[in-house]
């Protein structure tokens, strides 16, 4: 294997990448993935980013993504990063390159908007993920529960914002 390297998405060249590995990550996990450039651009080039992505690439090969967004916590008494995405291919597995694509994140959300904690989710069936975040440190968070509205509920929600 030669070098891989990291590099923050920082052109609207780089989403077709990115796009095509949030796609193997969503085949990977059995999921419909419903996202494509043009949210990925509306969502890390709109006036108001919401996520931001770092890519790994071994040369021209695409090994590895990160996807994530700021977050805030009044509890922890700090901001913190939220890692939606984390997919890494099969052929950089077993060679730390998840582990540096959450390190990058860290460390660009620490300079960014001074995150102090990175949070994330795995699937219950995903064992082999949860076993690698287990090993870096991560442990489940208890006494909640994560609750989502659906986009006909959110569109009622906005309804009452009048």
């Amino acid at each position: 294997m030669t070098e891989i390297t990291l590099r923050v998405v920082d052109t609207p060249a780089d989403l077709p990448l990115l796009d095509e590995g949030l796609r193997r990550l969503s085949a990977d996990l059995g999921d419909e993935h419903k996202g494509d450039v043009a949210l990925l651009e509306q969502a890390l080039f709109g006036v108001h980013p919401a996520a931001y992505a770092t890519l790994a690439m071994e040369g021209e090969d695409l090994r590895g993504v990160a996807l994530y967004s700021p977050t805030l916590s009044t509890v922890r008494g700090a901001a913190g990063v939220y890692v939606s995405d984390l997919w890494v291919a099969p052929e950089g597995r077993g060679h730390g390159l998840g582990r540096r694509l959450l390190a990058g994140a860290a460390m660009l959300a620490a300079h960014w908007w001074n995150a102090k904690w990175l949070t994330l989710a795995v699937y219950e069936h995903s064992t082999e993920s949860r076993k690698f975040y287990e090993r870096l440190g991560f442990g489940p968070q208890t006494g909640a529960t994560v609750m989502k509205l659906d986009p006909e509920g959110f569109e009622e929600l906005k309804g009452h914002a009048k």
